[in-house]
């Protein structure tokens, strides 16, 4: 199974955030699109990514100027990515080994998805049960 795969399934939209935006516009876009991480794009380009673990972090020693604050002085910059033809096992091994929840997936250097770890699960659980039917089908029929 491939990442893209699991785009084919969930979409590919994505919604992203300007770095020049603030945290407290951030939150609402997290919330209004219901996703725990926002890629952040400047120009077409990825130049960041930023999640609630970001936010709830700086929060902590900022207090609450942080919501006045600027997305780009606290995303995540040199973002590691993925393409739609990686090994969805692969890209899970990765996030779960470098403590990623979400990862944007990248073609030509342009944004083309973004894969959450639940994402891979769920679709390592939907290939598991299709192998499942399958077996089940051979037994019954043999």
């Amino acid at each position: 199974m491939r990442i893209a795969d699991v785009l084919r399934s969930k979409g590919s939209d994505v919604a992203t955030v300007d770095p020049s935006v603030t945290v407290a516009e951030l939150i609402s876009q997290l919330a209004t699109h219901n996703v725990g991480a926002l890629p952040v794009v400047d120009g077409g380009e990825l130049v960041g990514i930023v999640s609630e673990r970001d936010v709830v972090r700086r929060l902590d020693v900022a207090g609450p100027g942080l919501l006045e604050v600027r997305v780009g002085d606290i995303m995540i910059t040199g973002v590691t990515t993925c393409a739609p033809g990686d090994s969805v096992a692969d890209i899970a091994a990765v996030m779960t080994n470098r403590r990623f929840r979400h990862l944007p997936v990248v073609v030509e250097g342009q944004l083309a998805g973004i894969v959450s770890i639940g994402d891979l699960v769920k679709a390592r659980i939907d290939l598991l049960e299709s192998e499942r039917e399958q077996l089940q089908s051979y037994i019954a029929a043999g």
